[in-house]
């Protein structure tokens, strides 16, 4: 993937954005499930080296520096992505340059203020001195994520997954070197420094004269920005924090078991719901444009976007219904047994957040902040109260049922808000039809007793992509994709 010199064409102006966004996605959700095996792989090993307590100093740390990272990040990413696809030439310099400086000002302060908690919580002196150091990497990591908005928006996908895939093998390559060398707490919580920064480094010199890399500390244009990002920032936040709100409500209403029955399916949903974001960020840029200039595309491209997710998103329910025992006594052991049908209940939220992604960002790229944020807020009140009152009756299951509720009225409420404001935009709900009918069909091989797991799930797979193909569900444009990776070999 050499760096092409100058200016590159306008690839959201041609008809091969399209299949660049397929590509692209394909390649994101691949690189980060590998990501995660990798992940996994390195924290066996961190923690046996570490032992319970350094052990859980390290997760301390690294929570409180997420924490920083997850209410500094503002939104500005999916905004950035938005500006540069859709701002005149003319203002692409000064908008970016003035992300990194809103950036850098963001992290840096909400770093200091993570280091200053972390002393007055009265943290022992290697928990600060870590703090400060896993908080400069997240600066440098900061920067390098708005810098690497250019390479979403030219859709060169496979440069941002090897670089996110870079900074985590340089991460584990380092974890496993201190590890050998028999390092303490501190080393471990510096390793973001140098994996951000190789990674910076490299994303410079991608996008080297063509965008601005010097931050631009412009008060009147920070206004600016943070007035047109403040109700998505809010929706963004309080959509982050509503599902983890029901671990924190159930632990004050139920049992520890219950809580921890609950925590155990949280983890897996966690991981997956990741999914639709990578999908759908990477067909963002071309929402945004087309949002500006054709309708007629954005409506095109956001029904294809959302029949791709329902199957997708419905694969993915099948696979955790079928195999939801394997997959909890995998990640949390035969005790938590009962977390089984908690993953099963959960499994359906999946889907439904496969669905409401889609929506949206198509109402992002409208710039449709108030609705989100209303919605939003819906679904934050629809997911306490439910909790409150299922939680505290049925457990772990009826927080499962709480949080399916409140996510099928946030994605009712998407749907309803884009077809009300935007008709042209009215979502066709054909392809659940589909997706329910291969579904079924699929899962009526959970009939079969003594069935082992694995087997069950690749057999069902095999029939829910079938039946798809059969009603002819598959939007036509991933499967010229597929036909074109299937003669990449021969030719």
């Amino acid at each position: 993937m050499p760096n092409d010199p100058g200016e590159r064409p306008d690839v959201l102006a041609t008809s091969m954005a399209g299949s660049a966004a397929i590509r692209g996605g394909v390649l994101r959700v691949a690189g980060y499930a590998l990501g995660v095996v990798l992940s996994v792989g390195s924290a066996a090993v961190l923690f046996r080296h570490l032992g319970v307590a350094d052990g859980g100093r390290y997760v301390t740390v690294l929570a409180l520096v997420a924490t920083v990272q997850g209410l500094t990040d503002f939104g500005l990413t999916a905004i950035g992505i938005r500006e540069l696809a859709t701002g005149p030439a003319h203002r692409r310099e000064q908008v970016l340059r003035s992300l990194l400086g809103l950036r850098l000002g963001l992290t840096a302060g909400g770093v200091a203020a993570a280091v200053l908690f972390a002393g007055a919580a009265g943290y022992e002196g290697a928990m600060v001195i870590g703090a400060a150091l896993a908080g400069l990497g997240l600066v440098i990591q900061n920067q390098q994520t708005t810098l690497a908005t250019e390479l979403m928006v030219e859709l060169r996908l496979g440069w941002v997954t090897a670089l996110e895939l870079l900074r985590q093998g340089i991460s584990i390559a380092l974890i496993f070197a201190l590890v050998v060398a028999g390092a303490s707490l501190v080393p471990f919580l510096a390793v973001p420094i140098p994996a951000a920064t190789v990674v910076f480094v490299l994303t410079v010199m991608l996008v080297r004269g063509r965008i601005p890399i010097v931050p631009r500390f412009d008060m009147p244009e920070w206004r600016a920005l943070l007035r047109d990002v403040l109700p998505f920032a809010a929706a963004t936040a309080i959509g982050s924090v509503y599902f983890r709100l029901a671990i924190v409500l159930l632990s004050l209403i139920a049992s520890a078991d219950e809580t921890g029955y609950y925590a155990a399916s949280f983890r897996v949903v966690e991981v997956l719901v990741v999914v639709p974001q990578l999908v759908v960020t990477a067909a963002f840029p071309i929402f945004a444009r087309a949002a500006r200039d054709d309708r007629g595309r954005l409506g095109y491209g956001v029904q294809r976007l959302f029949e791709a997710c329902a199957l997708l998103g419905g694969w993915i329910t099948l696979c955790l219904v079928l195999g939801a025992g394997f997959i909890i006594e995998i990640v949390a052991g035969p005790d938590f047994a009962p977390s089984v049908p908690v993953l099963r209940i959960q499994a359906i939220t999946v889907f439904a957040i496969f669905l409401s992604s889609v929506w949206s960002y198509a109402l992002l790229s409208l710039r449709e902040h108030r609705a989100l944020l209303t919605v939003t807020c819906i679904t934050l009140i629809v997911n306490c109260v439910l909790v409150l009152l299922l939680g505290e009756a049925h457990g772990a299951r009826g927080a499962a049922v709480a949080t399916l509720a409140a996510d099928v009225v946030g994605t009712i409420g998407l749907g309803l808000v884009l077809a009300g404001r935007h008709r042209e935009l009215r979502p066709q709900l054909q392809v659940l039809i589909s997706v329910t009918a291969a579904g079924a069909a699929a899962a009526a091989l959970a009939l079969i007793p003594g069935l082992p797991d694995l087997i069950l799930i690749a057999a069902a797979t095999l029939i829910y992509g079938g039946v798809l193909l059969l009603l002819r569900a598959i939007p036509e444009e991933l499967l010229i994709e597929l036909r074109r990776v299937r003669r990449a070999p021969e030719s």
